[in-house]
């Protein structure tokens, strides 16, 4: 009963947080993020630990919870991968992307191994792709916020996706590897838009629902949710299927925002002994974790940036540097999916959330967080809605 009631106040707070944050222009996955990384901590260290006698664990136990975690995070994983595989290069976008990956991912990979405690090689991998993420639907949104000139948002957006997409398949393919069945069993189900097609099933909503549901199969039962969702992707867009989703954007916008969203960022968070997680990290590492990843970000999208031609006529390399260094909610799915593997320690996803928080706030700090009257919406991005 108290873990309901728990849920229902975490729901709340979420809900008042995003409200109260519109009220004042900020946009709802800045204002989630705030709440996640520090009231809620102090709400479990202060309140429902002491006096509710609930542990991070008894909080997250409920099946009926864990359902709700995985349909969740099919949705939002799904949405992620959606945008990502919606993929148009062009030479320009190249050049931004390869510094914006490669530099922060290389910074990363020698943090893990040079600052973080003995780890396997698979969580240093995650560790230096988590420095390189960049969230392609707040990128989106900030662009759109200010106004960006559309060649640009254009150049700017498929950029993060070629980075997210890079990302996404080598943590994929790198977590297969260690388990054949793993990667074969999610690839097979990956087919199954060439079984559709033989029996001649033609409707988008069919391959697109079949889609979430194994999505989440795939979740709940520790699958490799990665390798499934961008095969089936491209295996739709060979065949030239469009995914639909299954609620009209407005409904898909407030799932993610009011329930998706904070429910994923608290099943990650609930689970932090802050007491512990602050004990396991030094002040150095603490520090590392918070600069280095922005810092080494900025870097490789400075020289991307200086590498490509400008996007327009006095076009602010600075700006757009700290507009790709943005994390949002691609960095919380995969900083979940690593807590949940237990790739990473509490205190790592303590401090790289914290990171989250800071560098999605960058751009609102030097001005560029002013919301629109209604939702942005283009042509081909109807799903990119607010967080």
């Amino acid at each position: 009963m108290m873990t309901a009631v728990f849920w229902l106040l975490a729901l709340t707070l979420f809900a008042l947080a995003t409200r109260v944050g519109r009220h004042f222009g900020v946009i709802p996955i800045v204002s989630q993020l705030l709440l996640a990384s520090i009231i809620l901590p102090l709400l479990m260290l202060f309140w429902i630990e002491p006096h509710w006698q609930l542990s991070g664990a008894q909080l997250v136990a409920p099946v009926w919870l864990k359902s709700l975690y995985s349909l969740s995070f099919a949705l939002l994983l799904g949405t992620i991968l959606s945008d990502v595989i919606d993929l148009r290069l062009d030479r320009q976008s190249v050049k931004i992307a390869l510094p914006s990956f490669a530099v922060p991912f290389a910074c990363g990979l020698a943090c893990a191994v040079w600052l973080l405690p003995e780890q396997p090689w698979l969580s240093s991998l995650a560790v230096g792709l988590v420095f390189a993420i960049t969230a392609i639907p707040v990128l989106y949104l900030y662009l759109r916020h200010i106004d960006y000139p559309p060649a640009a948002t254009r150049r700017l957006v498929q950029s993060a996706i070629l980075i997210d997409l890079t990302c996404w398949t080598l943590f994929g393919l790198a977590q297969g590897s260690l388990d054949l069945s793993s990667l074969l069993l999610p690839l097979a189900g990956a087919l199954l838009p060439l079984l559709l097609r033989l029996l001649r099933i033609r409707q988008p909503l069919c391959y697109s629902l079949s889609f979430f549901a194994l999505l989440v199969v795939a979740e709940h039962y520790r699958l490799n949710a990665l390798i499934f969702g961008v095969g089936y992707l491209v295996c739709m867009a060979w065949l030239k299927v469009a995914l639909v989703m299954p609620l009209n954007a407005v409904w898909l916008e407030r799932l993610q925002t009011f329930l998706a969203v904070p429910l994923i960022l608290t099943f990650g968070i609930v689970q932090i002994n802050v007491h512990s997680a602050l004990s396991e990290i030094s002040l150095l590492q603490l520090t590392a974790l918070l600069l280095l990843p922005m810092v080494s970000k900025l870097l490789g999208n400075w020289l991307g940036l200086s590498w490509a031609t400008p996007s327009f006529s006095g076009a602010s390399k600075w700006h757009e540097s700290l507009l790709l260094n943005i994390r949002g909610l691609s960095e919380i799915v995969f900083l979940n999916l690593l807590l949940q593997q237990q790739l990473i320690s509490p205190a790592l996803y303590f401090a790289l959330m914290l990171m989250s928080l800071i560098a999605t706030l960058l751009p609102a700090l030097v001005g560029m967080s002013k919301p629109p009257l209604k939702s942005a919406v283009v042509p081909g991005k109807e799903r990119l809605c607010q967080e």
